[in-house]
């Protein structure tokens, strides 16, 4: 598991930048910027690029074959960039050179972003993904609690420290999984057996479509959920806007901190029991909620609601890689992105629709409408280990 902490570091910094990154870039697209829904497209620009380029990179990386190994290349080129870009934003001149600073950043996030989490099972056996999905997930969160707590007091100093602090962080983990992460001698060896390819063809198998589904809805249901809760909390249960934004807090520090928990569950008991367990958990979790008046019973669901998401997003990429040949997890990672991404772009906007119509009440009854319909697709995919690989 030693190198498992390391290849988190490369976690770390994607989730410590992405969170300075969404906290901080909408204030400098506000002094140029009237409209509060073009500065929302602007931030999902990363979701666009992960929809075309991700799954592409991904593959790419399964293809690739150099005296570095088939990931590290796209680290060695991809993070350098970021870190560059990065570091540029805050010293834009001008809205053109501040979008032409985020679109940079977004590209070069897109080169490294899929190939380092790939190495993870390239360089993990199949029985302890889970555990290590679950370290990852856990540096992952201490990066985004990190970047909302000390990377808030650093931006109250100068609005550049955080994004330079951030670009030597991109650079450090390089140095860190560069120089502890051989490929060549650390990456499982598979057998290949001759004709087999890689492409989205051969990696979309029965299996590997339904659990896409399955993604896609409970990813419908919580990145819905998180970009309405303020709202929600605001306009619904009357609180302050600090109140209700402290209070989905909750729900991501009991995520972070049953993440390794949910890894040795997912190991021990199956990925798929679990991740049932979390989506079962989820829609009670999103019904209870609908019923809640006081901010303590609100705060205390939302912790166990956390706890049922761990369950599910800790284990849910061990399985997607678990459906498919071990020679393509670059592929299978980037139609993972693909899909989260996906929902990314559709759930606000199709939930805000609902809350228009039905009001505020609706929105958790279709969080767990749209939990139940990542079960339905859930159970028709057969136990991991009667897949073939």
């Amino acid at each position: 598991m030693k190198t498992t902490w390391l290849l988190g570091f490369g976690f770390f910094s994607i989730s410590i930048g992405w969170a300075l990154y969404n906290g901080f870039v909408p204030f400098f697209l506000d002094h140029y910027l009237g409209s509060t829904a073009l500065i929302g497209f602007l931030m999902t620009l990363d979701n666009y690029v992960a929809l075309f380029l991700q799954p592409y990179i991904g593959n790419l990386s399964d293809r690739t074959k150099t005296r570095f190994g088939r990931r590290m290349p796209f680290l060695l080129i991809g993070i350098p960039i970021a870190a560059l870009f990065y570091g540029l934003i805050p010293f834009h001149q001008s809205l053109a050179s501040l979008i032409i600073f985020m679109i940079c950043m977004n590209l070069s996030m897109a080169i490294f972003r899929t190939p380092t989490i790939a190495l993870m099972p390239d360089i993990t056996p199949e029985q302890e993904r889970t555990k290590a999905n679950g370290i990852i997930n856990f540096m992952g969160g201490c990066g985004a609690i990190l970047a909302f707590s000390v990377g808030s007091y650093l931006y109250k100093l100068d609005p550049s420290i955080p994004f330079l602090v951030v670009s030597a962080v991109f650079l450090i983990a390089l140095f860190v999984i560069y120089y502890n992460i051989n490929e060549n001698r650390d990456a499982i060896r598979y057998i290949t057996h001759t004709g087999d390819k890689i492409d989205y063809k051969n990696e979309l198998n029965v299996p590997t479509i339904l659990l896409l589904a399955s993604i896609f809805f409970w990813f419908i249901a919580i990145q819905g959920m998180e970009a309405l809760f303020t709202l929600y909390g605001v306009k619904e249960l009357g609180l302050s806007v600090s109140a209700s934004a402290f209070s989905l807090a909750f729900f991501s520090l009991s995520f972070v901190l049953s993440s390794i928990p949910c890894g040795h569950l997912g190991a021990k008991y199956g990925m798929k029991k679990i991740i049932v367990i979390g989506v079962l958990g989820l829609v009670i979790v999103f019904i209870v909620l609908s019923f809640i008046e006081t901010i303590l019973a609100l705060r205390m669901t939302l912790l166990v609601g956390g706890v049922f998401w761990a369950c599910i997003n800790i284990n849910a990429y061990p399985f997607i890689v678990s459906t498919g040949k071990k020679q393509g997890f670059g592929t299978r990672t980037g139609l993972y992105y693909l899909v989260s991404s996906l929902s990314a772009i559709i759930s606000p906007p199709t939930l805000g629709l609902l809350v228009d119509v039905f009001g505020f009440g609706i929105l958790f009854y279709a969080a767990a409408a749209s939990m139940l319909c990542a079960l339905a697709c859930l159970l028709k995919v057969p136990q991991p280990e009667v897949l073939s690989s």
